[in-house]
Parts: structure tokens; sequence; C-alpha cells
């Protein structure tokens, strides 16, 4: 992983801004989707899309690639405008979001893009596929990474828990998670839907190594990363406290926005916010 000096911090923030307004766009055009989730993930998806992956877009299929798997698959709206930034398919395919034979469904399909690693949908399944493209590098002797992007809400499934109990018995430090705590699901806040503290200690519990830091924090982010990888004898579970709607503000911390797309008018004014923001990161240059 190359180094982080201010310069490139600088513009992975810029990107991840960029990413927002794209996700904003494409959900206007789709109709549906989900825009929480997706905002709030945008600067852990640029994080690892331009600075974390080792990865190739002219070569999605490159044996010794990073893998990257995304459990909670009804994000993928952040996934696909990071990977049309990163160069994967051209943008003008984001207007196609969840459109009748476009490539970009409303959950990952894996044979449909080249650069998706797995279709996921049904919630708490994507740690387990994780798992085995980890234990198949871990028996190869592959030194790629597995990561795997995990929903809070997920840790309320069954499978997840087997996953958590086989990677810690196998030691599979090879994969790291990364868990979107935002405190948020479809019907409120995940503590008072079915209460999911204590998340740290139930990890450490089954043999992870567990760290928390602000996913809005690319800095932080990373070096937690770096941290996780240098973790030689079990698995890592980042925790990422983001917030759902970010750099939205009438979205920001309401769960309502988790299933449901701006309509023209909430798209113009969170577009607005998000091109201020841009300027502000530039010093107002255009």
């Amino acid at each position: 992983m190359q180094s982080l000096n201010t310069s490139k911090l600088r513009s992975l923030e810029l990107k991840a801004n960029e990413i927002r307004q794209d996700v904003i766009e494409s959900l206007l055009l789709a109709g549906s989707g989900h825009s929480a989730g997706s905002l709030g993930m945008a600067d852990i998806f640029t994080a690892f899309y331009f600075h974390i992956l080792n990865h190739n877009p002219k070569r999605p299929q490159w044996a010794d690639r990073d893998r990257l798997v995304l459990s909670n698959g009804h994000i993928c709206p952040v996934q696909y405008a990071t990977m049309a930034h990163a160069g994967y398919f051209p943008r003008e395919e984001l207007k196609t979001l969840r459109k009748i034979n476009s490539r970009i469904q409303g959950h990952p399909h894996r044979t449909a893009l080249p650069g998706l690693e797995t279709t996921s949908g049904p919630l708490g399944s994507g740690l387990s596929q994780a798992i085995g493209i980890a234990l198949a590098a871990q028996l190869d002797k592959k030194k790629y990474y597995t990561y795997c992007l995990t929903s809070d809400g997920e840790q309320q499934e069954g499978n997840t828990w087997e996953a958590v109990m086989f990677a810690g018995k196998r030691r599979l430090s090879n994969l790291i998670s990364v868990m979107d705590r935002n405190y948020i699901q479809i019907d409120g806040d995940t503590e008072e839907v079915m209460a999911l503290e204590p998340l740290r200690a139930k990890y450490e519990a089954f043999n992870w190594h567990v760290l928390e830091v602000d996913g809005h924090n690319l800095a932080a982010f990373i070096g937690a990363v770096n941290e996780a990888r240098a973790v030689y004898e079990k698995p890592t579970l980042i925790i990422a406290h983001t917030i759902p709607g970010k750099g939205v503000g009438f979205m920001e911390n309401d769960y309502r926005w988790h299933g449901m797309p701006p309509n023209q008018d909430q798209a113009k004014i969170a577009l607005s916010e998000l091109q201020a923001q841009h300027q502000s990161l530039t010093g107002g240059r255009s």
C-alpha cells in the first residue's frame, strides 16, 4: 500500500464527494434504491478502490488481486459509482441503475459486471463467502487479502456468527471484515430492533482482532487497515462508525432513508449541499 500524504488525502476526500454526487444522481434516475448506507460508506469505498486494494480495473480477473466482498448488497450504488470512477466501466452507465437489462442492478450480480467478486442479496451470507475465498488463498499459499464489507443490521443473522466462529478457529489473518456501524436498519435503530452490543467483545470471544474507527476519517481508516494487515494470527474486524446519509443534511441519521431514493426536489438539495462541500475542499476552485 502506498504512503498517505496530505495531497493524496485531499484527493481521496474529493473523490468520495464526487462519488456521493453520482450516487444521488443514479438513485434519482432509478426511482428506487438505498440512499443512507450508500452515502455513509462512500469514504470507505474510496479508500479501498483508490488506496488500499491491490487491483487492476483493466484486468478484473487478475489472479493475485485483493478481493472485496460486499455482503450488504443493497448499498451497491456506492460500489458501482466507485468502480466507475476507478475505471471498471463508463460513468455514463451509472444512469442505468436498476433498469431492465442493465449490468448494475439493485444487488450486485457477479457475472454481470467485471470486478464484482460475489452475488449478494440475502443479508448474513457475505462473510461466509469471503471466508471461502480467504481459506482458498490460505490453502493455495496466495498472498492476496480478502476484505468483507458488512452492515451492522446483518449481525442479527445466525449465519454471520457461524462464519465468525469458523474464521476465528482457522485463524484467517488474510481476512479483514469492515462493519458499517451506522445504527440503522429498515425498521429503525438497531439497538431498539434487536440490540447488537457488545459487538467488540463478541468478536473478540471468537478469536478476532477488533479495531474501532471513525468511518469518515480516511487517514484513521487506512491506518486501521494497515494495523489489520500486520496481524498474523487471527482475522480482524474493523468497526467503522459512520453517519447514514453522510453529506446530505436531511438524510443524515434518519433510518427512513435506509431504502428510499430522493425525488427531484430532494436530489437538487442534496447535490447542492455536496457541491458546496466539494468547493470547500478545493478552496473555492471548481
